[in-house]
């Protein structure tokens, strides 16, 4: 934790990234899902993904801090999405302003580490980041399948797995995705084979 006499400091981090709870994922928004996940909702499930990795050739700890740190920015930027027609570069802009104002809140060792983690996450510039970026839209696709099945309308997100179709490279990964496209596409044939009865 943080050093002694920086508490108050500590509380408005907590509190900026308590904000992830109530930042609804844009891309759910947009579809209009009912009770969309938090910003909050889906890096966790990131970091328990990266927690599951068995891949010794990765860095866990680095994998999960990867994961709950890649969205912090958007607790003062929101869930910026490619339907908000904002330019990659003003993206990464407005998020890197973020990240220096809430890592700024931190002991200096904590300041950098966090700080230096969310970029090495934005310029996908280790093995680890390559790996929680495919967590990431691996995550989405999940979440788009449980989306279908409580809505009971399987095939409705499609534009999802469209978006993150070729990505996945990781053995892991890719295992969890082709899991996740059989189960849909049993989703859809059966629904399919309801509505001729």
């Amino acid at each position: 934790m943080a050093v002694a006499g920086s508490g108050k400091s500590l509380l408005h981090f907590m509190k900026f990234v308590g904000q992830l709870k109530r930042v609804p994922r844009t891309g759910w928004v947009y579809r209009k899902v009912e009770k969309p996940e938090s910003v909050s909702d889906h890096m966790y499930r990131m970091a328990v993904m990266a927690m599951l990795t068995e891949d010794k050739k990765l860095n866990k700890d680095r994998c999960i801090k990867l994961a709950l740190v890649h969205d912090m920015a958007e607790c003062i930027v929101g869930d910026i999405a490619p339907a908000d027609n904002v330019s990659k570069e003003e993206k990464h802009r407005q998020e890197k302003d973020a990240m220096n104002y809430l890592s700024n809140m931190l002991p200096d060792d904590m300041k950098k580490e966090v700080y230096e983690l969310w970029e090495e996450y934005e310029h996908q510039s280790s093995d680890e980041a390559k790996f929680v970026k495919e967590l990431d839209q691996c995550e989405m696709i999940l979440q788009a399948l449980e989306y279908e099945e409580l809505e009971k309308r399987p095939g409705r997100l499609q534009d999802f797995y469209d978006s993150t179709a070729g990505k996945f490279k990781h053995p892991e990964v890719v295992k969890l995705v082709s899991a996740i496209y059989e189960e849909r596409q049993s989703n859809m044939a059966s629904e399919g084979s309801s509505s001729q009865l």
